[in-house]
């Protein structure tokens, strides 16, 4: 790698939005095409990205071990079997002694920079600390919504969360999108993108094959080749700055 890794903070203003499937998926298909990923659990307490990526109870350590200096980063980190270049670094089940600062979390972003493309973090739901450690030092961020009023509404607020971050670094995912309800509520994805205010990164439609593959253990993209995975397929190119067109929702 010559040049140093983006860190990118997955958030919503609310929970049920799909933050933690879209890391899981785009981190998947970012190593699938060649580059070396690592999915940051933030969730403090109700971690579940290990699920996500089929590595349940695989790690010992977690990232607050790293960043107060328990532990280096190779023994935290746990690799993928299946995806080679994906890895994942998990959250504590629960606070042990004095939180993660944002300085000794600034500072682990920093080492992983040096050593992986993308490092993708899986922020709590809503505006509070957990939040404010995801993004604190991250290069950009990806808000999360789904197309009801209340996910775009709490996506608005999220944004106004983030002023701090230059324009061009924030961008917008449209996720749990079914054509048949969008058209039923006379809403469409231009809605999400003006009440967001943000540049649209992807459309993730409702896929039933992801609570199968979560249920199973096994990564979406290992195991279905249909909208879903391939709408991931597509995020994942444009966060590497490739132009391709939005999936259509059939």
């Amino acid at each position: 790698m010559t040049s140093p890794g983006q860190c990118i903070a997955v958030v919503s203003g609310k929970g049920g939005t799909g933050k933690t499937s879209f890391v899981a998926g785009a981190g998947a298909a970012l190593a699938l095409s060649g580059k070396r990923v690592l999915c940051l659990d933030c969730d403090i307490g109700l971690r579940n990205l290990d699920l996500a990526l089929g590595l349940s109870d695989r790690a010992l350590m977690d990232f607050s071990d790293v960043a107060q200096n328990r532990c280096d980063l190779d023994t935290a980190i746990v690799e993928h079997s299946h995806i080679p270049g994906l890895y994942l670094l998990t959250a504590p089940v629960r606070t042990r002694g004095r939180p993660v600062t944002q300085e000794q979390m600034a500072a682990l972003l920093g080492e992983i920079r040096k050593r992986f493309d993308y490092c993708l973090l899986d922020a709590p739901a809503g505006l509070g600390s957990g939040f404010q450690l995801a993004t604190c030092a991250a290069d950009r961020c990806v808000v999360v919504t789904c197309t009801d009023a209340s996910s775009l509404r709490d996506a608005q607020h999220t944004v106004m969360e983030l002023s701090r971050f230059p324009t061009g670094s924030l961008h917008l995912i449209v996720n749990r999108v079914r054509k048949k309800l969008l058209r039923s509520m006379h809403a469409t994805i231009d809605d999400a993108i003006d009440k967001a205010g943000l540049p649209l990164l992807g459309v993730v439609p409702e896929d039933d094959a992801l609570p199968l593959c979560l249920n199973r253990g096994v990564p979406l993209l290992l195991a279905d080749s249909g909208m879903a995975a391939s709408a991931y397929r597509n995020i994942a190119k444009r966060i590497q700055g490739v132009r391709v067109p939005l999936l259509r929702i059939k």
